[in-house]
């Protein structure tokens, strides 16, 4: 992150979802767990490391890879899509109970207050996604709330271009590369939030934090 703009320049802030706004990032590592422990310790283990590995991918798109490079087995449309609804099922109370992540909830009403915008730009289903932020009363802290299937990216750049933000002027904050080259991409700046107890997963000079707190 460069030295942090005047907080009233940034126009707009996009913020990841799962490891950002809600300490859930566990919570569907055990239900991907969950879904492959049938087929024995060693996968379920490559399940969670690539699952860690890969944050912010859709989990139909992980699916696919866990069946055709992991399992080397055929996975239709409608198997995934089965897979989804279990998946959600497994993980959508355990979000629903998640804390937030620190900093993340005065963050959110500090911007609210400076009437900056601030977007969710996520990898889980957008209508699940919408589901989880009204019953966790948060809504109102957003402006717009995008997740799956459009990539990161596209989502930005979507809202760039329907409320002419200048996007070196705005900021995205993750907790994964595909957070970090969505930034990349569009040319936001960008915060990456990583726990306490990991090593950062950006590359060198990436400005990181364990708390969601840029003013």
């Amino acid at each position: 992150m460069k030295n942090r703009k005047e907080t009233m320049a940034l126009q707009a802030v996009f913020f990841d979802f799962d490891g950002v706004i809600l300490d859930s990032v566990h919570v569907k590592t055990k239900a991907f767990a969950i879904l492959f422990s049938s087929y024995g310790p060693e996968i379920e283990k490559q399940v969670i490391e690539y699952h860690l590995a890969h944050g912010g991918i859709s989990r139909f798109e992980k699916f696919r890879y866990y069946y055709e490079e992991l399992l080397h087995t055929p996975v239709s449309e409608e198997q995934i899509l089965k897979l989804g609804d279990q998946f959600s099922e497994l993980a959508l109370q355990g979000v629903l109970e998640a804390p937030f992540i620190e900093g993340a909830l005065e963050s959110l009403k500090e911007l609210h207050q400076k009437r900056i915008p601030a977007f969710v730009v996520s990898g889980t289903p957008e209508e699940e996604l919408k589901h989880i932020i009204r019953k966790r009363n948060i809504d109102l802290w957003f402006k717009e709330v995008h997740g799956s299937p459009r990539l990161k990216h596209e989502i930005v750049l979507d809202i760039q271009t329907r409320y002419n933000l200048e996007l070196s002027a705005c900021l995205f904050v993750g907790d994964a590369m595909t957070d970090y080259n969505a930034a990349a991409i569009t040319g936001t700046d960008f915060l990456g939030i990583v726990p306490p107890n990991l090593s950062s997963p950006f590359p060198p000079g990436t400005s990181v934090s364990s708390s969601v707190c840029f003013f």
